[in-house]
């Protein structure tokens, strides 16, 4: 399946909004690797260019996919294939700023969907979110054909808004949408912040030598997937066949207690400050996710092959061989400790 995969990338143009981010910086440079000429839509909100892979065949334009003038100058490029993978991100940000969180993530997706009509792009993979589409009461594990509209917070409204969105433009135009449904996604090339996710600030914290902070009782679990097993989907998900109007999910299949991780950190850094717990955030209604991916196995052969210790390995050696970089880029609330204003995320 790989030599189709490169045979299929070698020489397309493709384009990835979202692409400095830690999922869209890995996929560019995997995409990069087997030939394709990558076009980056970012606006650096929650990324940094020097994630960005520095190689001929990827161009990088920084801005919104809200504004028409960057949307046009990517399009230019006449991409074959779209990966739209930024986001207003994610649910603590969207209930701080709804209207962003709308702008950014239903007209933003409307408008790239357009553009694509318009120019006649081949495929178009959605980055959706399992975290949102199956709400808080959903059986485990999770299936792709339950769908909740018990939603906790804007931008798991907007996620479902824009897997709507694909469903009209499938139906309505024809047009091949695949929706993959991310879990709990981390690794190498996510910067640590005010709106991250708990991997990332729990190494952050970590390596500074504070307290890893758990909202809740700390037996809450998360269906934690490395980002080189979701790029691998995503490879998957815009070449093969037969995909059009499909969702599946991309995930581990395996279920982490949030206090094992915090513990794992702690002595994979060496930190020696231990963990505290604070009272769990309003719409953090989920104790437990857990994904089954045996739709993805049957749609793409879709087969996680990380583990979650060598995932959190390395994450680790990532942050240490950037921290400079990283402790510059780190985005948490000015005034006060990192540790004692944010709370971790674990959704």
């Amino acid at each position: 399946m790989m030599v189709d995969i490169l045979d299929y990338y070698k020489g397309r143009t493709v384009l990835v909004t979202g692409g400095a981010g830690a999922i869209g910086s890995n996929l560019c440079a995997s995409l990069a690797d087997v030939g394709a000429q990558v076009v980056i839509l970012d606006d650096l909100s929650s990324a940094e260019r020097w994630n960005v892979p520095s190689v001929q065949n990827v161009l990088f334009v920084e801005g919104d996919i809200v504004d028409e003038v960057k949307i046009k100058r990517v399009f230019f490029e006449r991409p074959s294939v779209v990966y739209h993978l930024a986001a207003f991100f994610a649910n603590q940000n969207s209930v701080d700023y709804p209207e962003k969180d709308l702008a950014v993530n239903g007209l933003g997706t409307l408008r790239l969907l357009e553009y694509s009509v318009f120019t006649g792009v081949e495929r178009f993979i959605y980055a959706s979110s399992g975290c949102s589409i199956y709400g808080s009461s959903a059986p485990l594990p999770l299936k792709e054909d339950f769908t909740s509209l018990n939603l906790s917070t804007p931008y798991q409204i907007t996620k479902m808004l824009g897997e709507l969105y694909c469903n009209f433009f499938y139906n309505h135009y024809g047009m091949e949408v695949v929706k993959p449904r991310f879990f709990n996604s981390y690794g190498p090339g996510e910067v640590p912040g005010q709106y991250r996710n708990v991997i990332p600030n729990f190494i952050y914290w970590a390596m500074k030598g504070q307290p890893l902070p758990i909202t809740g009782s700390g037996e809450e679990t998360r269906d934690f997937t490395y980002v080189a097993d979701i790029v691998d989907g995503l490879m998957r998900a815009g070449c093969l066949p037969d995909l059009g109007g499909r969702e599946f999910n991309l995930a581990s299949a395996v279920e982490t207690r949030i206090i094992d991780l915090a513990n794992m950190i702690n002595a994979a850094t060496g930190n020696t400050a231990g963990i505290k717990f604070t009272n769990r955030r309003k719409w953090d209604t989920k104790d437990r996710l857990l994904a089954s991916i045996d739709r993805a196995r049957e749609l793409i052969g879709y087969y996680p092959a990380t583990s979650f210790e060598e995932g959190i390995s390395r994450t680790i050696q990532w942050f240490r061989e950037n921290w400079e970089r990283i402790e510059k880029a780190a985005r948490f609330g000015p005034g006060v400790s990192s540790a004692v204003r944010e709370i971790a995320k674990a959704d």
